[in-house]
């Protein structure tokens, strides 16, 4: 049968470590605990389940504590947790079936990651697949019988077991920590970097947190030759020019926002926000109903549900405007 290393980093995991052992415990074959620093018990509740607990700096890093954990496996294949995941008894039966049935040409499976709006910081939707299983060592072969290739695709299977995924508070201002270390040290930051820092900024940044993004999406939006790049740069620095009440700045966001194909209703939705503090209310609903209505949102679902309606309504009690106000109000409520 297939062995499988678990391998977690972990740091003041007290409260949840032992109800996600306990979920998976028994299906794997060799347990790898990395603790990046705790100072609770952590390390001790994991002793109750192994006695391979390594300790590892931490480096503001994420990728270099897994990938040390990665390390210490020994077996055919990884399984990659966080300590806030719960595999109930229905999914840990599907992984017990999976395991018992493992081709070993599968090099990846993924698993369904689930509650994902619940104390969300980066996502727009509540499940969504994710490499979850790993197999440690790939073998690379040849494919075609004439003109010849390595195939350097993985091998992946979709499975349908699913991971409950129960953090116990917001992640997000530990992760623009990073993101702001890792600017002011001149490091490079990654496409993908980039993307989740535009999207987990949308989706659950404060104010101070734009301000702090707006002097790294200000370069890039001139550097950038990705249009999704640009997009989300775009949408950033809207935002951040209406938080900061700069109209050169909005106009810089606007041209290069609105000059793409699928314009992002993120940026629509802040020139009406941008409108409306001006008191151009008839202005701003122009926006605000091409944000809710002809356009697609690109870092948070919310900019072209919610948040449109919310401003079409106030501005027409504003304006007085009693059918249009109740129209807009009465799709605000259809949503919840």
């Amino acid at each position: 049968m297939t062995s499988i290393s678990l391998c977690m980093i972990v740091k003041n995991e007290e409260n949840v470590l032992a109800r996600c052992l306990d979920g998976i415990a028994d299906l794997m074959d060799e347990i790898i605990i990395v603790d990046t620093g705790s100072t609770d018990n952590t390390k001790q509740i994991a002793s109750k389940y192994t006695d391979k607990i390594y300790d590892f700096k931490w480096t503001d890093d994420f990728s270099a504590a897994r990938n040390f954990a990665f390390s210490k496996a020994t077996c055919d294949y990884i399984y990659s947790a966080d300590a806030d995941e719960v595999i109930d008894a229905e999914n840990h039966e599907k992984f017990r079936m999976l395991k018992a049935a493992m081709l070993p040409e599968i090099e990846i499976v993924q698993m369904y990651y689930t509650n994902q709006l619940e104390k969300n910081t980066t996502y727009n939707f509540d499940e969504e697949l994710r490499p979850k299983l790993y197999k440690r060592i790939r073998n690379f072969c040849w494919q075609d019988q004439v003109h010849e290739t390595v195939r350097i695709a993985p091998i992946i299977f979709d499975s349908d077991i699913r991971i409950k995924h129960c953090p116990e508070e917001l992640h997000s201002g530990r992760d623009f920590a990073i993101y702001q270390k890792l600017i002011r040290s001149g490091s490079e930051i990654s496409p993908h970097m980039q993307r989740m820092y535009a999207r987990e900024l949308f989706i659950s940044g404060t104010e101070d947190d734009f301000r702090q993004s707006f002097e790294f999406f200000k370069a890039h939006i001139d550097i950038d030759t990705d249009e999704e790049l640009i997009k989300m740069d775009a949408c950033v620095l809207a935002k951040c020019a209406r938080i900061m009440d700069d109209a050169s700045v909005m106009l810089l966001a606007a041209s290069r926002g609105l000059a793409v194909d699928e314009v992002p209703s993120e940026i629509v939705f802040e020139l009406g926000e941008f409108y409306r503090a001006r008191r151009n209310y008839s202005e701003a609903v122009i926006w605000y109903y091409n944000a809710a209505f002809e356009t697609e949102a690109l870092l948070s679902n919310s900019y072209n549900s919610s948040f449109p309606l919310i401003g079409l309504h106030i501005c027409y009690v504003i304006m007085g405007d009693k059918e249009n106000a109740a129209k807009y109000g009465a799709k605000l409520r259809e949503l919840n």
